[in-house]
């Protein structure tokens, strides 16, 4: 397959659940793709997820005309070593563990490992570029990749820019997401020139998830089960799965590296809470270990009572803490307008922005934040300049 790119193999480095789907959608781009785990049975793994999931699409008729699971899967290598996984590679794409000190010593080490032309792409979720790069002697051929699970459906991936990414490695970055089939059809590329802990979409996401975190302390202060909260969630979506089994399926010490890293770089007041890092502690990471919040079945689903709600979640005030968020980004310079900052929850999250919303309701909406932050004595939640004085409505384009 022709791209006009000069990327034809990609390593994968990491195959939890995110390398993994990254590894499908690269084979089903036409690229080969080689899988690097210390791990011979993660590797295993990752292969057998890969042919299921291709298998399935194949079936139902959704892979590329010309081309069949065996094709696709001719285009696979496995390495232990990481000297070897790389050597031949145009690009690099690291899905490791939100530790920065791992990225680093990773990125130090791709520097030295990978030809002068290789691109080196992190699918961190939430920290700088800059930072992962710090260590390498390659920093201008680092930049950020992010995708959102699952990859073959949701057609957003944030493209982002550390000080020293060279322009050329964007540019190259973009055509190669752009390259990526997605089932929705075209896929949505967010480009983010300024950093941000948790870019656009993780940023409003992870702070709001910090209220069904404090949501979930009440519960357990009055002895309410944790999928009633759920239960509000689903009810008002009208289905789907409720936030904490969406961490469930994400994965438990991966919300909880999220959470240290905006405690560090944004809030102290979003440190995760108590009862999360207990479940982590015991082994409990969610869907992949079988259980977390709630045990897993064999086919997949959270083995859970929805059909009680505990009447705490509150939409509004989830979408307004999303709103000032948003208007944060704005005042950083990091989005240039809030349609910007819409379509990209749209096209990340299949959920509407909080500006469609927010623009008839922000004068509420901050005087819910403001009686939040009292309520829970985080003044974090409090509302910015921009969204008290309503400034952010001139902010459209």
């Amino acid at each position: 397959m022709n791209h006009n790119l000069p990327i034809e193999y990609v390593a994968i480095v990491g195959v939890g659940t995110m390398g993994q789907e990254i590894a499908q959608v690269t084979l089903m781009g036409g690229y080969h793709v080689t899988l690097y785990d210390i791990s011979e049975e993660s590797l295993a793994k990752a292969e057998s997820f890969i042919f299921q999931n291709l298998t399935k699409l194949e079936e139902k008729g959704k892979l590329h005309a010309e081309t069949s699971v065996r094709d696709l899967l001719a285009n696979v290598k496995k390495e232990t070593s990481l000297e070897d996984a790389v050597k031949q590679a145009d690009m690099v794409i690291e899905a490791i563990p939100e530790i920065m000190e791992l990225k680093q010593n990773l990125f130090r080490k791709l520097g030295d490992l990978t030809s002068e032309h290789t691109i080196l792409a992190s699918n961190t979720s939430n920290m700088k570029i800059t930072e992962i790069a710090q260590k390498s002697n390659k920093a201008d051929k680092i930049v950020g990749i992010h995708f959102f699970t699952p990859i073959v459906i949701l057609p957003a991936i944030e493209v982002i820019k550390g000080e020293h990414t060279s322009v050329k490695t964007m540019e190259i970055a973009k055509k190669f997401a752009e390259s990526l089939p997605c089932l929705r059809g075209k896929r949505k590329i967010i480009l983010i020139e300024k950093e941000t802990p948790g870019f656009i979409v993780n940023r409003l996401t992870g702070v709001s998830l910090a209220y069904v975190m404090w949501l979930v302390e009440q519960a357990l202060e009055d002895n309410i089960p944790y999928e009633q909260i759920d239960a509000d969630a689903i009810a008002m979506q009208g289905g789907g799965l409720g936030p904490l089994a969406k961490l469930d399926v994400l994965g438990l010490d991966v919300i909880i590296h999220s959470f240290n890293y905006y405690a560090g770089t944004l809030s102290k007041e979003l440190t995760a809470p108590d009862f999360l890092k207990d479940l982590v502690n015991s082994g409990k990471l969610g869907k992949k270990t079988g259980e977390g919040f709630y045990e897993w079945t064999e086919d997949g689903r959270p083995d859970a009572d929805f059909s009680q709600k505990a009447d705490m979640f509150n939409p509004e005030l989830y979408m307004a803490i999303q709103l000032n968020e948003g208007c944060r980004l704005l005042e950083e310079s990091v989005a240039q307008g809030y349609k910007e900052v819409d379509d990209a929850i749209v096209a990340a999250m299949n959920m509407p922005g909080p500006f469609s919303a927010g623009k008839r309701n922000y004068k509420k909406w901050v005087q819910m934040l403001e009686e939040f932050a009292e309520k829970s004595e985080m003044s974090y939640f409090r509302p910015c300049e921009l969204l008290k004085s309503g400034k952010f409505l001139e902010m459209k384009k």
